[in-house]
């Protein structure tokens, strides 16, 4: 028998609004099936680091935050709904994509996370993608939209 999901956590790019519009609506519609809350990611890259930090100013990473949490917060009020985003979490992480993801699931007690996979290309083969890398380390189940 499987363990009930009470918590879904959906990963998406803000800069790919219309490609992750779907991932959006499919974990809206499994979090209201199953009766659960949800949570919506979406991870930026990290300024933080001696080398990059060196050609933005100080605070630009703290704006880049808070311009994303806004858009992430709209966005989520566009495809789930007023009602439904009142009640989401509206998470921005800075770091690596795939790490920041099953961080945020760990500490949510997510039972299933909900994230887009995108076409491949040759890199992806060599690397691995960060759909197939959270599908591979994540301690609860994945589900992927394509």
């Amino acid at each position: 028998m499987s363990k009930p999901i009470r918590h879904v956590l959906c990963a998406i790019d803000i800069t790919r609004d219309e490609i992750d519009r779907a991932v959006l609506e499919r974990a809206g519609r499994l979090a209201e099936v199953e009766g659960a809350g949800i949570d919506v990611i979406s991870v930026l890259p990290d300024f933080g680091l001696p080398m990059v930090s060196t050609y933005f100013r100080e605070d630009y990473h703290q704006k880049a935050v808070a311009e994303a949490r806004d858009r992430l917060t709209a966005f989520a009020g566009d495809v789930l709904g007023p009602e439904v985003n009142a009640n989401v979490r509206h998470v921005v992480a800075t770091g690596s994509i795939y790490e920041e993801i099953l961080i945020a699931a760990d500490r949510a007690g997510s039972d299933l996370i909900v994230i887009g996979a995108h076409r491949p290309d040759i890199a992806d083969f060599l690397l691995g993608p960060n759909a197939a890398r959270v599908v591979r380390h994540a301690k609860c189940s994945v589900y992927v939209v394509r």
